[in-house]
């Protein structure tokens, strides 16, 4: 039994929910949220969540998105910053991403510049430089 040993992460989808946006819910403005949240409606506006993102097959966010992990199932117009990203085959992504990692699934959709760094730091700022965008298409 090791007394200094690490504890197993625990997977963003099993995460205790603290910030829910439900389906059909509308949201014009921005979003900051402490610890885990999921998006099902639709949000104008950026997004900032301390832990991290969910956002589901319904979820559509129109804006920057900064968080330490995210999960897309929905549909992303914006840049992302995170240190984690999973695209999953539901997901589409357009703009621009900073990330560590990355998991996009077969089917999944991303149009835009990517840039992967292994120290990347979230920025406190609101909004990512644009870039040129560059079409990718996985499936």
């Amino acid at each position: 039994m090791a007394l200094f040993s690490k504890k197993e992460k625990v997977a963003l989808d099993l995460q205790s929910i603290s910030t829910l946006v439900s389906e059909g819910c509308i949201l014009d403005g921005n979003l900051k949220a402490p610890a885990y949240a999921r998006i099902d409606g639709q949000i104008t506006g950026d997004v900032m969540v301390d832990e991290g993102l969910i956002l589901g097959e319904k979820g559509s966010v129109l804006g920057n998105v900064i968080t330490k992990e995210m999960v897309v199932y929905g549909e992303v117009n914006g840049n992302i910053q995170t240190n984690s990203l999973e695209i999953k085959a539901t997901g589409k992504v357009t703009g621009e991403i900073r990330t560590q990692t990355l998991q996009v699934e077969n089917g999944a959709v991303y149009n835009g510049s990517l840039s992967m760094t292994q120290n990347n730091k979230l920025a406190a700022a609101n909004k990512l430089p644009k870039k040129e965008q560059k079409v990718i298409e996985v499936g």
